[in-house]
């Protein structure tokens, strides 16, 4: 039996324990954010591989956690279906540039053809991220190197039309500013596994194998309300904390998201690190990541119906050898 959440709390406090976490040794490193130290590369390389989904499902397989949305997942998530009400968790594709929105939808009308550029990008369009676009020590996802998955025509291995038969699951809502009497996280804010803790006890909502975790920030309300703001590598995002990462494998979480990055911004990591929540989705857990997600209409009708679960639905275009897709979620209650 898999260790559930208790056992990822410990993980996290041995890696503390362990010295492998550890504030900064000098003014230039980055910062403990959240009430936790510093992730070391050390230590990061530690928990990579202790959560790594490599050769659970063979040594072909390119799915990744997707294998946990099993027939009877599906079904499950179909006996959620009570109201028949549903809403979509996609953000309208934003067609002007912000200081938030680098590369703007673009649509084009040729006689009666409607030609597009950019439906994968940064955190304003919502999308999914295909298995092959992230590695981690020159790997992807199940240990494919990656000059066997990727060249100059796209990705021939854990291409997003590995995926285009969709997903059919169990969605969670885990609404952060709800939990804190706030409308939103303000930017930089990291959510981490005390939060997910203290969620879970609030609503009584756990976490199972092969669910959908949707984590709203209210990003979305924020920038309705006050205007975009500098984002990316450039400027700072709330979302998951790396402290969450044992958790994601110990529930055998299938799809990762919020409304964001996923990745907090700053990542409170050692430079080398890179983004973690990234990584370990993409490269150890081979899980699904969504991006960009408008969670404020699931949110409402949530706390309408005081429901934090619901049946999840989407699919990715069927582009070949594609790194990424637009994707229109649907939850329904």
């Amino acid at each position: 039996m898999r260790p559930r959440f208790v056992a990822c709390g410990a993980a996290v406090a041995l890696l503390v324990a362990g010295g492998l976490v550890a504030r900064p040794s000098s003014q230039s490193a980055p910062s403990g954010i959240g009430g936790y130290p510093v992730l070391t590369v050390e230590a990061w390389d530690r928990m990579f591989w202790e959560v790594s989904n490599w050769g659970r499902w063979g040594p072909d397989d390119q799915l990744g956690a997707v294998n946990l949305i099993t027939p009877e997942k599906r079904k499950q998530a179909a006996a959620l279906v009570k109201t028949g009400r549903s809403v979509s968790l996609e953000h309208q594709l934003i067609e002007t540039a912000d200081p938030d929105v680098h590369t703007p939808f673009q649509k084009f009308n040729h006689g009666n053809k409607l030609v597009w550029e950019t439906v994968h990008g940064g955190t304003f369009h919502s999308h999914v991220d295909a298995l092959c676009h992230f590695f981690y020590q020159g790997k992807a996802y199940n240990g494919y190197p990656r000059e066997e998955v990727e060249n100059e025509d796209g990705c021939h291995k854990l291409g997003i039309d590995v995926w285009k038969d969709g997903f059919i699951t169990r969605g969670v809502l885990i609404d952060i500013p709800r939990l804190k009497g706030l409308p939103w996280l303000e930017p930089g804010t990291p959510v981490t596994l005390r939060d997910i803790e203290a969620w879970e006890e609030e609503t009584g909502i756990e976490v199972l194998p092969g669910d959908a975790v949707f984590l709203r920030t209210g990003k979305w309300a924020r920038r309705a309300a006050l205007g975009p703001w500098e984002v990316g590598m450039a400027g700072p995002d709330a979302g998951w904390h790396w402290s969450v990462i044992p958790w994601f494998k110990a529930r055998d979480v299938a799809i990762i998201a919020d409304d964001g990055p996923n990745d907090v911004r700053p990542p409170g990591v050692e430079r080398g690190v890179g983004l973690p929540i990234h990584s370990a989705a993409l490269v150890a857990l081979g899980a699904v990541i969504l991006d960009g997600q408008d969670l404020e209409a699931v949110a409402d009708l949530a706390a309408e119906l005081n429901r934090w679960e619901f049946m999840v639905t989407g699919a990715p275009l069927n582009i070949k050898a594609g790194g990424g897709s637009s994707i229109n979620v649907l939850a329904t209650f």
